[in-house]
């Protein structure tokens, strides 16, 4: 495996009290992989994937560890992470469109990218000319300014930045969000042919939009409420996913090649808990139709099938299809 995650749990400062948005998470992502990182706004997904790499102030590591092609990353030591980001792991942040410094040229940018990584620019520039050109951009963009780009054109250099020095992880971050649906696929092709030319390792694509993660990733996880609720292959979690919550959340998403007046979308009743003072067992407890007195107990995210995960007590007892008990 190139990426082990266990027990990792993450909190935030907060004057009502710690906010605890990652709570006990134990997954690996093999090399070669995409992972798809799924979920509801505010489940955790994104703070998980900072954590992996940039713990910010308010941030605080209550526990757990990260092992990265068998060494383990200082992720709670803001300063001891420096070595390894943009080396071993790096991300393309939410909003990364926005992340390119307007009053500098892109050159120029990635010339102070490189250095403040202790890296000289003149042995990398080129391979960054190189990756341009294999994107469809020629080299004068290096010359331009970021507000002289397409939203498209920023996200795919900010993408090349993220993965100049070819690390083990890339944690991509809503990167197709804000875009029209045909530079979406662009980016999101992208991703997989910087996999397969070896420019990353691995892959955790973060996005609440499962459209995209069918077509680009290789497995799935779904996240809720702080913990993982299902992982498998993209196409079990697409097709025959078993957690409540995955099969609600498909459920609410139109299909593609359907007229609004052949299907009925569901929403999911009810909102996500309070992190601040999460309720005991099952989070999804509360909106869960197949419910039990037995959800007070939360349930181990456990392979119930080869490479098939899942959080539920329905699932991994066999419940029968049925209403609340």
């Amino acid at each position: 495996m190139s990426v082990k995650v266990e027990n990792l749990s993450v909190a935030y400062r907060m004057r009502a009290g710690d906010v605890c948005p990652v709570d006990d998470v134990t997954f690996a992502v093999a090399d070669g992989e995409i992972m798809g990182l799924a979920g509801e706004s505010g489940c955790g997904k994104s703070t998980l994937g900072n954590s992996l790499i940039f713990m910010e102030g308010r941030m605080k590591l209550l526990g757990g560890r990260v092992v990265v092609d068998g060494q383990e990353l200082p992720i709670g030591d803001f300063r001891a992470m420096q070595p390894f980001r943009m080396a071993q792991v790096s991300l393309v942040p939410q909003y990364a469109m926005n992340a390119l410094n307007p009053t500098r040229r892109i050159g120029k940018l990635t010339t102070d990218l490189l250095r403040s990584h202790g890296v000289r620019e003149d042995s990398v520039l080129e391979e960054m000319k190189r990756r341009l050109r294999l994107i469809g951009l020629g080299e004068d963009v290096l010359s331009k300014y970021s507000f002289e780009l397409s939203g498209g054109m920023r996200q795919r250099v900010t993408i090349i930045l993220s993965t100049l020095l070819n690390p083990s992880l890339l944690i991509a971050d809503e990167v197709t969000s804000a875009l029209d649906v045909s530079t979406q696929r662009a980016v999101g092709e992208m991703l997989m042919e910087f996999r397969d030319r070896g420019f990353v390792k691995s892959v955790i694509a973060i996005t609440h939009d499962l459209s995209i993660l069918a077509q680009i990733a290789d497995t799935i996880t779904v996240m809720y409420a702080g913990r993982l609720a299902e992982k498998s292959d993209a196409g079990t979690i697409v097709k025959a996913p078993r957690h409540p919550y995955t099969q609600m959340l498909l459920a609410s998403l139109p299909e593609v090649g359907l007229r609004h007046d052949q299907t009925t979308l569901t929403g999911i009743p009810g909102r996500p808990p309070s992190l601040v003072n999460p309720p005991p067992g099952c989070r999804f407890a509360d909106r869960c139709p197949f419910a039990r007195a037995e959800c007070v107990q939360a349930p181990p995210f456990e392979e119930v099938a080869p490479g098939h995960r899942v959080a539920c007590w329905k699932v991994s007892q066999g419940w029968p299809e049925g209403g609340r008990a």
